[in-house]
């Protein structure tokens, strides 16, 4: 059977693809190797989120006095939480299920390779190929945790994120070597289970992809859960001979000092599936271990797409999702059924969200790179301490942080930290879709009291316009 759309992989790009494919009138299979939802749905975001609330709850129970309530013997039950993880997962990937039979999306489950433009080999669990036919290809085939040549991961003693997500016993202490996103949610996750959490950074501050100010005030913070934490630092060698692992640690000073931990956990970015997928065999160009596509996501090849983290930009799963819609649609256009090309992405303007506690939420400029790029600028900053909501949650570290082009009120970037600022920060991202100006976000009355007044309150700083701090 000849397909209008085969997509290989069905993670969060992958599969919304397909659906919007198909709502186009396009007949689309998925060719997926392990899970639908991809890593996302079953080994990323969704079970992350299903530890970090467990991790949170314990926290709230351990402190409930500060909120006037009395629990006593508060205990995690460390297999519990991991099991509740995984069902929260399989929930997700069963909905996804749902959405392929709904949508009347073909789902072959095996390793795809392109064998040809139209043409992908689907290798199935048994060894037995077939090959199916379709019009267009999208390729979605995802990333995974990236592996440093002195940081080899065996899945015991030095783990991934996979491993982190479902170990059988707790680890007494742990070494998370890297503080992106995925490093600085399970240093949270395991230090508030009761793990003793060390962070060791390459860069010269955690969260390095962050504006300055939030980097160091999640480490003031993470410092004052009892997360220690070595900037400027590289793990030279892991030795995992004894019970435990020796991980040498070399200072920017050039000296090396010796940390022993039960476990390391490598959490030093991602990398593209894009190995064994026929790319060079059909010319398809890539560059920097991502493959090129142009704005509306086709490869240098027609008719071969690419969206998500196998291309350059965020490795995000809404990011994927965004791409994945707008390759469906311009397949839909060239086939005359979608009325328009869909518009170009600005990846200047995909938010950020990171959800250890306390959160981290940004999108656009940071101060740095505004002043880099020759804006003057004006800066504000509202600190939740003077939030009434925040006091009231008990929640009050943190603050929004915003950046202006001092000539025209244009929005340049925004900057949270603290408690759910992750629902917060897409204020900021329709505001800087619409090319809202510092004078119109002061004109909209924002609710009070909330946190998401902070944005408004953060801007009448920048102004020298501030009523409560």
């Amino acid at each position: 059977m000849a397909y209008d759309v085969i997509v290989l992989g069905s993670g969060p790009g992958g599969y919304v693809a397909a659906i919007r494919a198909s709502q186009l009138g396009l007949k689309t299979a998925v060719v997926e190797k392990e899970s639908l939802g991809g890593i996302c749905l079953n080994w990323g975001c969704i079970p992350t989120k299903a530890l970090l609330k467990s991790a949170q709850v314990y926290d709230y129970m351990k402190h409930s006095s500060a909120y006037g309530i009395n629990a006593s013997g508060v205990q995690q039950d460390f297999p519990a939480v991991v099991k509740r993880s995984r069902g929260v997962a399989d929930k997700m990937s069963k909905g996804v299920q749902f959405l392929m039979k709904k949508n009347k999306i073909d789902v072959i489950m095996g390793y795809g390779k392109i064998k040809a433009k139209g043409q992908v080999e689907v290798t199935a669990a048994d060894g037995t190929k077939k090959l199916v036919e379709g019009k267009y290809i999208i390729i979605a085939t995802g990333g995974r945790s990236r592996e440093l040549p002195n940081l080899k991961q065996d899945g015991k003693k030095v783990i991934g994120y996979r491993e982190a997500m479902v170990l059988p016993t707790q680890p007494k202490s742990m070494i998370v070597v890297g503080s992106g996103a995925i490093g600085v949610e399970f240093a949270y996750f395991y230090n508030a289970m009761g793990t003793k959490i060390t962070i060791v950074e390459f860069m010269p501050r955690v969260v390095p992809v962050e504006d300055e100010e939030i980097s160091k005030e999640l480490e003031k913070q993470f410092k004052k859960q009892g997360i220690d934490i070595m900037t400027n630092a590289s793990v030279e060698s892991v030795d995992g001979s004894g019970t435990g692992v020796k991980a040498l640690v070399k200072k920017q000073d050039g000296s090396t000092v010796t940390l022993e931990a039960d476990i390391v956990l490598s959490a030093v970015g991602v990398i593209a599936n894009i190995e064994n997928i026929g790319l060079e065999e059909n010319g398809i160009k890539t560059e920097k271990g991502r493959i090129v596509t142009d704005k509306y996501l086709q490869t240098n090849v027609p008719g071969i797409f690419a969206i998500g983290d196998c291309t350059p930009n965020q490795a995000l799963a809404h990011k994927a999702s965004k791409e994945g819609i707008n390759a469906a649609e311009y397949i839909g256009y060239l086939e005359k059924k979608f009325h328009h090309q869909p518009e170009g992405i600005d990846y200047g303007n995909v938010p950020g969200c990171t959800y250890c506690v306390p959160e981290v939420a940004s999108v656009g400029m940071t101060e740095k790179a505004a002043k880099d790029a020759g804006y003057d600028i004006k800066v504000g900053k509202f600190p939740f301490m003077a939030s009434g909501k925040a006091s009231a949650a008990g929640a009050t570290e943190g603050f929004v942080k915003v950046i202006y082009d001092a000539k025209y009120g244009e929005f340049l970037g925004c900057h949270m930290i603290g408690f759910n600022v992750t629902e917060m920060i897409a204020e900021a991202v329709v505001a800087r879709k619409l090319e809202t100006t510092a004078h119109e976000i002061l004109n909209a009355i924002h609710p009070h009291p909330t946190m998401s007044e902070g944005l408004k309150e953060a801007t009448a700083a920048a102004y020298g316009e501030a009523i409560d701090i």
